[in-house]
């Protein structure tokens, strides 16, 4: 997690308006503070690493051999270009400082932007990036290949965001990850992001998505890989991004504002992450390619109601979990798994060989639909089960029938 932008209060990503406000009423802006840097800790846990070598140094490239011979200029061109890409941006344009040779090709090098790579120390301000970022889009007029824009505040630079978007359209960016600090919480993501169609991987953070129905049917025909994470989104928005993504491959998901119910058809995807969001149901209806799908830290917005999990037309699914009875309810097909169920061909999900659990085992309601999940994957090669803690008082089970043998 990159340091949190200087301000003028003593705190991080609380303004001073929404602390005085918290204040008159009896609230604490301390606690907002840190539960928000526990939020972006987690966020950027999550986030992929830019393809740079942040330990790269521009003094090999001046470096020579005892002997004298300049042999990094006699590489090709294609070659020093691809060298350059793998330096972080203000490392790169150096090398223009080479040589003539080396201006040309940090010119048309498909360079890496990651905006914490121009940041000189934790008190740099976000007026201070924007600016750094905007002279960098202006100075390289050839394309970018991949992009990480994590500082700033957005809030109040929607304007100059969405010109970013559009130059990087127009320069045919292929990986973008875009994550707003939350000084103002719901920032409404631009729709400017949704005609950058030569993206292939996209992380979007902490941002109000806008109306699925205003986006008129845009897409990105190329993009294998979409992380969410905490945004603000409504029921059906997620599912409208995945159907209308032919080559999605690769779904993460973590943190929601709101309880959504997931409803997934798709023909491409392979992996489907669900990690602490908040939502009612998932129901994975068709999803033939379908390999993993993970779920964990999941809550219904109901407090102590249980998600809905349905598993429909996946033939090619072989990891699972983790599933937790008292947690989730698991449905197959049209019939939901209940304790003592007879389990029928059609509740069975044959192509899964890795299952992951998590049981209370002192609790007698989740001890008894182990047998009933377990009977659902026949195949299982690898079993993974975690004891979760409970407050209840331990007892002995059978495990083969579901039954209790003795009480404490």
């Amino acid at each position: 997690l990159p340091p949190a932008p200087a301000m003028a209060s003593r705190f991080s990503n609380v303004d001073p308006v929404t602390a005085a406000d918290m204040r008159r009423q009896g609230l604490d802006p301390h606690e907002l503070d840190r539960s928000t840097e526990q939020l972006m800790s987690l966020i950027h846990s999550n986030l992929p690493d830019p393809p740079v070598s942040t330990t790269a140094r521009l003094t090999a490239f001046r470096a020579r051999p005892s002997d004298g011979v300049d042999r990094i200029s006699r590489l090709s061109d294609a070659l020093l270009r691809d060298i350059v890409s793998r330096l972080p941006v203000k490392d790169a344009a150096r090398t223009a400082a080479l040589a003539a040779r080396w201006r040309g090709v940090w010119r048309s090098t498909p360079l890496v932007l990651v905006d914490t790579h121009l940041v000189s120390s934790a008190r740099a301000s976000t007026p201070d990036v924007i600016a750094a970022v905007s002279r960098v889009l202006a100075a390289h007029q050839e394309p970018f290949r991949c992009v990480h824009l994590t500082w700033s505040r957005m809030g109040a630079y929607q304007a100059q965001l969405k010109r970013w978007l559009r130059l990087l359209a127009a320069r045919g960016v292929q990986e973008l990850v875009l994550v707003n600090r939350p000084w103002l919480r719901e920032v409404p993501l631009p729709k400017t992001l949704f005609t950058i169609s030569t993206l292939t991987r996209l992380y979007i953070g902490v941002w109000k998505f806008p109306d699925a129905a205003g986006l008129q049917g845009a897409s990105f025909p190329h993009l294998r890989e979409l992380g969410i994470c905490s945004v603000a989104m409504k029921d059906g928005d997620i599912d409208a991004v995945v159907a209308r993504n032919p080559a999605l491959e690769i779904l993460n998901i973590q943190g929601s504002m709101k309880g959504v119910h997931l409803r997934l058809v798709s023909h491409s995807l392979r992996c489907v992450q669900i990690c602490s969001f908040v939502m009612e149901s998932v129901s994975v209806l068709n999803a033939p390619r379908l390999e993993r799908l993970i779920l964990s830290e999941c809550l219904n917005p109901a407090g102590g109601s249980c998600i809905r999990v349905k598993i429909g037309n996946v033939p090619k699914l072989k990891v699972f979990g983790f599933l937790e009875p008292g947690k989730y309810v698991l449905e197959i097909q049209d019939t939901v798994i209940m304790a003592g169920i007879k389990t029928s061909a059609s509740m069975m999900v044959t192509s899964v060989n890795v299952l992951s659990m998590k049981v209370r085992f002192g609790v007698y309601d989740d001890v008894k639909m182990v047998p009933a999940f377990l009977k659902c994957f026949p195949n299982v090669e690898a079993l993974h089960i975690t004891s979760e803690k409970c407050d209840q008082l331990a007892a002995k089970f059978d495990l083969s029938s579901g039954k209790r043998l003795v009480s404490s």
